[in-house]
């Protein structure tokens, strides 16, 4: 059964319509790799995936359990951020079973609300140093890390 409602996080206000692009997704699994406008149907995840594209974040990882995201380097350094409600009438699920929702169309949100990041920081937390070096040494940032000493 199709969701009503689905959300979509952003670190900018967009006017008009929704555009389909690549995600951002260093993985690149196959659910991300096309063009498209993505959503998901857990409001608090997509509150959590703007958090974590906020300026200052330099990386992260979103995840369907609270909290929603997870911060390896970097913090937030945005006070806004901004929630699309949409409607589900052009988005099909990614995959049976996640909670991932695309659109290859251009899509019209419903209602845009303006949030405040510091009263959403609950929603994401700051990764274990051990989850930090795994995350360094995963994307082959040991130079990168030792430069900025």
């Amino acid at each position: 059964m199709k969701t009503k409602f689905l959300y979509h996080g952003s670190i900018k206000k967009i006017n008009g319509k929704l555009i389909p692009k690549k995600a951002d997704d260093l993985e690149n699994k196959k659910e991300n790799l096309h063009k498209a406008v993505y959503s998901t149907s857990v409001k608090d995840a997509a509150i959590a995936m703007a958090i974590i594209s906020c300026k200052g974040v330099i990386g992260a990882s979103l995840g369907y359990k609270k909290p929603y995201g997870t911060i390896y380097a970097g913090w937030p350094k945005q006070k806004f951020i901004y929630l699309y409600t949409l409607l589900t009438d052009t988005f099909v699920q990614s995959k049976k079973g996640l909670k991932q929702w695309h659109s290859f169309i251009s899509v019209k949100p419903l209602k845009i609300e303006r949030l405040k990041v510091k009263d959403y920081l609950h929603l994401v937390r700051k990764s274990t140093e051990k989850e930090h070096k795994t995350w360094v040494k995963k994307n082959h940032l040991e130079k990168w890390i030792k430069s900025l000493k």
